[in-house]
Protein backbone atom coordinates (compact mmCIF):
# COMPACT_ATOMS: atom_id res chain seq x y z
CA UNK A 1 0.00 0.00 0.00
CA UNK A 2 1.49 3.51 -1.27
CA UNK A 3 1.40 6.03 0.66
CA UNK A 4 -0.77 9.23 -0.18
CA UNK A 5 0.56 11.69 1.95
CA UNK A 6 2.98 13.20 -0.09
CA UNK A 7 5.48 13.98 3.16
CA UNK A 8 5.02 11.20 5.14
CA UNK A 9 4.02 12.76 8.90
CA UNK A 10 6.21 12.01 11.58
CA UNK A 11 3.56 10.21 13.82
CA UNK A 12 3.77 9.90 18.01
CA UNK A 13 2.15 7.40 19.97
CA UNK A 14 1.71 8.12 23.20
CA UNK A 15 1.10 4.99 25.58
CA UNK A 16 0.83 3.33 29.38
CA UNK A 17 2.74 0.58 28.01
CA UNK A 18 4.27 -0.91 25.10
CA UNK A 19 4.39 -4.78 24.63
CA UNK A 20 8.31 -5.82 25.53
CA UNK A 21 10.29 -4.64 28.45
CA UNK A 22 8.55 -6.10 30.58
CA UNK A 23 4.99 -5.62 29.83
CA UNK A 24 2.91 -7.69 27.71
CA UNK A 25 -0.55 -6.25 27.54
CA UNK A 26 -2.97 -5.70 25.18
CA UNK A 27 -2.79 -1.65 24.92
CA UNK A 28 1.26 -2.23 24.51
CA UNK A 29 0.41 -5.02 22.00
CA UNK A 30 -2.02 -3.22 19.94
CA UNK A 31 0.23 0.14 20.08
CA UNK A 32 2.96 -2.09 18.78
CA UNK A 33 1.20 -3.51 16.30
CA UNK A 34 0.01 -0.04 14.83
CA UNK A 35 3.78 1.32 15.20
CA UNK A 36 5.37 -1.40 13.59
CA UNK A 37 3.19 -1.45 10.20
CA UNK A 38 3.34 2.39 10.08
CA UNK A 39 7.16 2.42 10.10
CA UNK A 40 6.81 -0.70 7.32
CA UNK A 41 4.80 1.95 5.23
CA UNK A 42 7.18 4.40 5.31
CA UNK A 43 5.99 6.59 8.12
CA UNK A 44 8.74 8.20 11.23
CA UNK A 45 6.96 6.93 14.25
CA UNK A 46 8.25 7.65 17.59
CA UNK A 47 6.37 6.07 21.08
CA UNK A 48 6.47 7.94 24.22
CA UNK A 49 5.55 5.63 26.76
CA UNK A 50 5.17 5.50 30.79
CA UNK A 51 7.45 2.66 32.59
CA UNK A 52 5.98 1.41 35.96
CA UNK A 53 8.15 2.71 39.37
CA UNK A 54 11.14 0.99 39.86
CA UNK A 55 12.28 0.90 36.13
CA UNK A 56 14.97 3.08 34.55
CA UNK A 57 13.24 4.74 31.55
CA UNK A 58 15.24 4.11 28.49
CA UNK A 59 15.39 5.31 25.03
CA UNK A 60 15.73 2.79 22.29
CA UNK A 61 14.71 1.62 18.82
CA UNK A 62 11.90 -1.40 18.66
CA UNK A 63 11.12 -2.67 15.22
CA UNK A 64 12.47 1.00 13.28
CA UNK A 65 9.72 2.47 15.96
CA UNK A 66 12.07 5.14 18.25
CA UNK A 67 10.79 4.73 21.57
CA UNK A 68 10.95 7.04 24.68
CA UNK A 69 10.21 5.84 27.96
CA UNK A 70 8.92 8.13 31.27
CA UNK A 71 8.09 7.78 34.98
CA UNK A 72 4.90 8.79 35.27
CA UNK A 73 5.45 11.07 38.20
CA UNK A 74 7.84 12.99 36.05
CA UNK A 75 5.52 15.17 33.99
CA UNK A 76 8.64 17.89 32.75
CA UNK A 77 10.08 14.75 30.81
CA UNK A 78 6.89 13.85 28.73
CA UNK A 79 6.84 17.97 27.95
CA UNK A 80 10.70 17.84 26.66
CA UNK A 81 10.27 14.44 25.03
CA UNK A 82 7.19 16.05 22.60
CA UNK A 83 8.44 19.07 21.84
CA UNK A 84 11.78 17.49 20.81
CA UNK A 85 10.27 14.46 18.69
CA UNK A 86 8.18 17.41 17.15
CA UNK A 87 6.02 15.04 15.67
CA UNK A 88 2.83 16.14 13.26
CA UNK A 89 0.10 13.96 15.12
CA UNK A 90 0.63 12.78 18.76
CA UNK A 91 -2.05 9.62 18.83
CA UNK A 92 -2.75 8.30 22.35
CA UNK A 93 -3.61 4.50 22.51
CA UNK A 94 -6.32 5.38 25.05
CA UNK A 95 -6.24 8.60 27.17
CA UNK A 96 -4.23 9.59 30.20
CA UNK A 97 -2.07 12.39 31.86
CA UNK A 98 0.53 11.81 28.76
CA UNK A 99 -2.12 12.94 26.33
CA UNK A 100 -2.66 16.33 28.48
CA UNK A 101 1.32 16.79 28.41
CA UNK A 102 1.60 16.11 24.58
CA UNK A 103 -0.70 18.95 24.13
CA UNK A 104 -0.09 21.47 26.07
CA UNK A 105 3.77 20.64 24.94
CA UNK A 106 2.85 20.64 21.17
CA UNK A 107 -0.62 22.89 21.30
CA UNK A 108 -0.58 23.62 17.11
CA UNK A 109 -0.52 20.02 16.41
CA UNK A 110 -2.86 17.07 15.52
CA UNK A 111 -3.85 15.57 18.30
CA UNK A 112 -5.95 11.99 18.44
CA UNK A 113 -7.13 9.74 20.77
CA UNK A 114 -8.14 6.00 20.56
CA UNK A 115 -10.30 5.28 23.47
CA UNK A 116 -9.26 1.11 24.02
CA UNK A 117 -11.06 0.54 27.78
CA UNK A 118 -13.13 3.58 28.72
CA UNK A 119 -13.82 2.86 32.65
CA UNK A 120 -17.25 3.08 34.01
CA UNK A 121 -17.40 3.83 37.68
CA UNK A 122 -18.92 0.01 37.75
CA UNK A 123 -15.55 -0.86 35.98
CA UNK A 124 -13.26 0.35 38.47
CA UNK A 125 -15.38 -1.35 41.06
CA UNK A 126 -14.46 -5.06 39.16
CA UNK A 127 -10.89 -3.88 39.35
CA UNK A 128 -10.89 -3.12 43.40
CA UNK A 129 -12.52 -6.49 44.21
CA UNK A 130 -10.23 -8.24 41.89
CA UNK A 131 -7.21 -6.23 42.72
CA UNK A 132 -4.92 -5.52 45.54
CA UNK A 133 -6.34 -2.25 46.81
CA UNK A 134 -3.66 -1.71 49.42
CA UNK A 135 -1.19 -1.07 46.34
CA UNK A 136 -0.14 2.16 46.48
CA UNK A 137 0.48 1.60 42.07
CA UNK A 138 -3.23 0.48 42.37
CA UNK A 139 -4.10 3.49 43.44
CA UNK A 140 -2.29 5.94 41.83
CA UNK A 141 -3.03 4.95 38.46
CA UNK A 142 -7.02 5.82 38.46
CA UNK A 143 -5.72 9.50 39.46
CA UNK A 144 -3.27 9.56 36.40
CA UNK A 145 -5.80 8.12 33.71
CA UNK A 146 -9.00 9.96 35.39
CA UNK A 147 -8.20 13.92 36.23
CA UNK A 148 -9.73 17.32 35.12
CA UNK A 149 -6.26 17.17 33.25
CA UNK A 150 -7.19 14.45 31.17
CA UNK A 151 -11.19 15.50 30.24
CA UNK A 152 -9.32 18.51 28.95
CA UNK A 153 -7.08 17.09 26.55
CA UNK A 154 -9.83 14.62 25.26
CA UNK A 155 -12.46 17.48 24.46
CA UNK A 156 -9.63 20.14 22.63
CA UNK A 157 -8.25 16.87 20.61
CA UNK A 158 -8.33 16.71 17.27
CA UNK A 159 -10.21 13.35 16.48
CA UNK A 160 -11.55 11.29 18.54
CA UNK A 161 -11.94 7.21 18.27
CA UNK A 162 -13.02 3.94 19.81
CA UNK A 163 -11.20 0.82 19.34
CA UNK A 164 -14.54 -1.13 19.47
CA UNK A 165 -18.25 -0.41 18.92
CA UNK A 166 -18.56 -0.96 23.32
CA UNK A 167 -15.61 1.48 23.74
CA UNK A 168 -17.20 4.01 21.05
CA UNK A 169 -20.27 3.88 23.01
CA UNK A 170 -19.23 4.43 26.30
CA UNK A 171 -16.53 7.06 25.33
CA UNK A 172 -19.46 9.10 23.99
CA UNK A 173 -21.42 8.42 27.00
CA UNK A 174 -18.60 9.19 29.76
CA UNK A 175 -17.16 12.08 28.25
CA UNK A 176 -20.04 13.64 26.30
CA UNK A 177 -17.94 13.55 23.64
CA UNK A 178 -18.78 12.74 19.26
CA UNK A 179 -16.59 9.67 18.45
CA UNK A 180 -15.91 7.47 16.04
CA UNK A 181 -15.26 3.69 15.29
CA UNK A 182 -11.27 3.00 14.26
CA UNK A 183 -10.18 -0.95 14.36
CA UNK A 184 -7.25 -2.37 15.54
CA UNK A 185 -5.38 -3.90 12.70
CA UNK A 186 -4.75 -6.99 13.06
CA UNK A 187 -2.96 -10.03 10.93
CA UNK A 188 -5.01 -12.43 9.63
CA UNK A 189 -3.36 -15.72 8.01
CA UNK A 190 -4.57 -16.97 5.01
CA UNK A 191 -4.66 -20.72 6.12
CA UNK A 192 -4.67 -22.21 9.30
CA UNK A 193 -4.29 -26.21 10.27
CA UNK A 194 -6.57 -27.25 12.96
CA UNK A 195 -5.28 -29.73 15.39
CA UNK A 196 -6.88 -33.02 15.08
CA UNK A 197 -7.53 -33.50 19.04
CA UNK A 198 -10.26 -30.91 20.41
CA UNK A 199 -7.91 -27.88 21.21
CA UNK A 200 -8.86 -24.82 23.39
CA UNK A 201 -6.72 -21.90 24.62
CA UNK A 202 -6.98 -19.34 26.99
CA UNK A 203 -4.77 -16.15 26.17
CA UNK A 204 -3.60 -12.77 29.04
CA UNK A 205 -2.25 -11.90 32.02
CA UNK A 206 -2.87 -14.29 35.20
CA UNK A 207 -4.56 -11.35 36.87
CA UNK A 208 -7.57 -12.14 39.36
CA UNK A 209 -9.87 -10.26 36.83
CA UNK A 210 -9.11 -12.55 34.29
CA UNK A 211 -10.05 -15.68 36.57
CA UNK A 212 -7.60 -18.40 34.66
CA UNK A 213 -8.59 -20.76 37.71
CA UNK A 214 -11.86 -20.73 36.03
CA UNK A 215 -10.45 -22.41 32.80
CA UNK A 216 -8.18 -24.45 34.66
CA UNK A 217 -11.10 -25.86 36.54
CA UNK A 218 -12.72 -26.72 33.05
CA UNK A 219 -9.92 -28.36 31.64
CA UNK A 220 -10.59 -31.15 35.06
CA UNK A 221 -14.51 -31.55 33.39
CA UNK A 222 -13.22 -32.29 29.76
CA UNK A 223 -10.14 -34.84 29.98
CA UNK A 224 -10.37 -35.39 26.31
CA UNK A 225 -10.02 -31.84 25.49
CA UNK A 226 -6.19 -30.23 25.17
CA UNK A 227 -6.09 -27.38 27.30
CA UNK A 228 -3.26 -24.93 26.42
CA UNK A 229 -3.03 -21.32 28.77
CA UNK A 230 -0.70 -18.67 27.24
CA UNK A 231 0.47 -16.01 30.21
CA UNK A 232 1.48 -15.07 33.45
CA UNK A 233 1.89 -12.61 36.16
CA UNK A 234 4.38 -10.41 37.90
CA UNK A 235 2.74 -11.56 41.11
CA UNK A 236 5.64 -14.34 41.97
CA UNK A 237 3.55 -15.68 44.36
CA UNK A 238 0.06 -15.90 42.80
CA UNK A 239 2.03 -17.34 39.50
CA UNK A 240 3.31 -20.16 41.96
CA UNK A 241 0.06 -20.69 43.36
CA UNK A 242 -1.60 -21.40 39.89
CA UNK A 243 0.86 -23.60 38.51
CA UNK A 244 0.84 -25.45 41.70
CA UNK A 245 -2.85 -25.71 41.14
CA UNK A 246 -2.91 -26.58 37.37
CA UNK A 247 0.13 -29.34 37.98
CA UNK A 248 -2.06 -32.32 38.52
CA UNK A 249 -3.99 -31.83 35.20
CA UNK A 250 -3.08 -34.02 32.28
CA UNK A 251 -4.72 -32.07 29.81
CA UNK A 252 -3.66 -28.79 30.64
CA UNK A 253 -0.36 -26.83 29.35
CA UNK A 254 1.04 -23.60 30.91
CA UNK A 255 3.58 -21.71 28.50
CA UNK A 256 4.06 -18.54 30.15
CA UNK A 257 3.98 -15.20 28.47
CA UNK A 258 5.04 -15.85 25.08
CA UNK A 259 6.51 -12.76 23.16
CA UNK A 260 4.41 -12.69 19.64
CA UNK A 261 6.48 -9.86 18.31
CA UNK A 262 9.88 -12.52 18.68
CA UNK A 263 8.14 -15.94 18.55
CA UNK A 264 5.91 -17.86 16.71
CA UNK A 265 4.82 -19.90 19.13
CA UNK A 266 1.58 -18.02 19.62
CA UNK A 267 0.47 -18.17 15.98
CA UNK A 268 0.75 -21.96 16.34
CA UNK A 269 -1.57 -22.06 18.96
CA UNK A 270 -4.07 -19.90 17.78
CA UNK A 271 -3.73 -21.80 14.40
CA UNK A 272 -3.76 -25.35 16.58
CA UNK A 273 -7.15 -24.08 18.61
CA UNK A 274 -10.71 -25.04 17.69
CA UNK A 275 -12.29 -22.15 20.39
CA UNK A 276 -10.55 -19.56 22.20
CA UNK A 277 -11.99 -19.12 26.18
CA UNK A 278 -12.37 -15.57 28.67
CA UNK A 279 -12.97 -16.33 31.69
CA UNK A 280 -12.32 -12.58 32.70
CA UNK A 281 -14.52 -10.62 34.54
CA UNK A 282 -14.66 -7.36 32.31
CA UNK A 283 -12.89 -6.58 29.16
CA UNK A 284 -13.27 -3.76 26.58
CA UNK A 285 -12.62 -5.87 22.97
CA UNK A 286 -9.28 -7.68 23.83
CA UNK A 287 -6.89 -8.19 21.12
CA UNK A 288 -6.88 -12.29 21.92
CA UNK A 289 -10.61 -12.28 20.48
CA UNK A 290 -9.46 -10.44 17.32
CA UNK A 291 -6.53 -12.56 16.75
CA UNK A 292 -8.16 -15.66 18.23
CA UNK A 293 -11.28 -14.95 15.31
CA UNK A 294 -8.47 -14.13 12.80
CA UNK A 295 -7.35 -18.13 12.74
CA UNK A 296 -10.87 -19.37 12.72
CA UNK A 297 -11.33 -19.81 16.27
CA UNK A 298 -14.82 -19.90 17.83
CA UNK A 299 -15.14 -17.50 20.56
CA UNK A 300 -16.34 -19.07 23.85
CA UNK A 301 -16.34 -16.17 26.64
CA UNK A 302 -17.94 -15.16 30.15
CA UNK A 303 -18.37 -11.60 28.66
CA UNK A 304 -19.52 -10.22 25.56
CA UNK A 305 -17.76 -7.10 23.86
CA UNK A 306 -19.18 -6.18 20.73
CA UNK A 307 -21.26 -9.62 20.49
CA UNK A 308 -17.81 -11.55 19.75
CA UNK A 309 -19.51 -14.30 21.67
CA UNK A 310 -22.82 -14.84 20.68
CA UNK A 311 -21.69 -13.91 17.22
CA UNK A 312 -18.79 -15.56 16.85
CA UNK A 313 -18.85 -18.73 19.09
CA UNK A 314 -21.00 -18.77 22.97
CA UNK A 315 -21.54 -16.36 25.85
CA UNK A 316 -21.48 -18.41 29.13
CA UNK A 317 -22.68 -15.69 31.05
CA UNK A 318 -25.59 -17.88 32.26
CA UNK A 319 -25.23 -21.14 31.50
CA UNK A 320 -21.62 -21.26 32.06
CA UNK A 321 -18.37 -22.55 30.33
CA UNK A 322 -18.55 -26.31 30.50
CA UNK A 323 -22.12 -25.96 28.95
CA UNK A 324 -20.80 -23.75 26.06
CA UNK A 325 -17.93 -25.86 25.78
CA UNK A 326 -19.99 -28.33 25.56
CA UNK A 327 -22.51 -26.97 22.92
CA UNK A 328 -19.25 -25.72 20.42
CA UNK A 329 -17.66 -29.02 20.17
CA UNK A 330 -20.97 -31.11 19.65
CA UNK A 331 -21.22 -31.54 15.59
CA UNK A 332 -18.29 -29.28 14.96
CA UNK A 333 -20.54 -26.09 15.69
CA UNK A 334 -17.35 -24.63 16.40
CA UNK A 335 -16.32 -24.27 12.95
CA UNK A 336 -18.95 -22.16 11.69
CA UNK A 337 -18.89 -20.14 14.60
CA UNK A 338 -15.06 -19.81 14.11
CA UNK A 339 -15.50 -18.93 10.14
CA UNK A 340 -18.00 -16.15 10.72
CA UNK A 341 -15.27 -14.39 13.41
CA UNK A 342 -12.82 -15.38 10.44
CA UNK A 343 -14.78 -13.33 7.61
CA UNK A 344 -15.83 -10.21 10.47
CA UNK A 345 -11.77 -9.61 11.35
CA UNK A 346 -11.14 -9.96 8.06
CA UNK A 347 -13.29 -7.40 6.88
CA UNK A 348 -13.22 -4.96 9.14
CA UNK A 349 -9.82 -5.12 11.58
CA UNK A 350 -7.54 -7.08 8.79
CA UNK A 351 -4.47 -5.18 8.61
CA UNK A 352 -4.82 -3.39 5.07
CA UNK A 353 -8.31 -2.29 5.85
CA UNK A 354 -7.77 -1.10 9.65
CA UNK A 355 -4.34 0.62 8.40
CA UNK A 356 -5.85 2.16 5.60
CA UNK A 357 -8.69 3.57 7.96
CA UNK A 358 -5.71 4.79 10.21
CA UNK A 359 -4.21 6.74 7.43
CA UNK A 360 -6.85 8.02 6.04
CA UNK A 361 -7.87 9.64 9.52
CA UNK A 362 -4.02 11.14 9.39
CA UNK A 363 -4.45 12.51 6.40
CA UNK A 364 -8.00 14.06 6.78
CA UNK A 365 -6.71 15.29 10.02
CA UNK A 366 -3.87 17.05 8.90
CA UNK A 367 -5.71 18.74 5.87
CA UNK A 368 -8.13 20.13 7.94
CA UNK A 369 -5.55 21.54 10.41
CA UNK A 370 -3.60 22.99 7.27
Amino acid sequence: MANRIRNPARICLISTELFGRGSYAGFGRATRTIGLELVRRGYDVSAVVAVRRGMTPESYDLDGIKVHEFLPQEPSVVLELCRTIDADIYHSQDPSYGTYLARKAMPDRVHIVTFRDPMTWRDWLIEAKASDTRSLRWLLWPAYVENPFVRRAIRRSTGLYGASELATGKARAKYRIGAEFLPTPVHVPDHVVKAEQPTVCWVGRFDRRKRPEEFFELARAFPDVRFIAVGSTVDIERDRMLRELAAPIPNLELTGTIDQFESGKLAEIYAQSWVLISTSLREGLPNVFLEAAANRCAILSTVDPDGFATRFGYLARHDGLEAGLRKLLTDDAWRAAGERGYQWVSEVFGMEPALERHIAVYEELLASKR
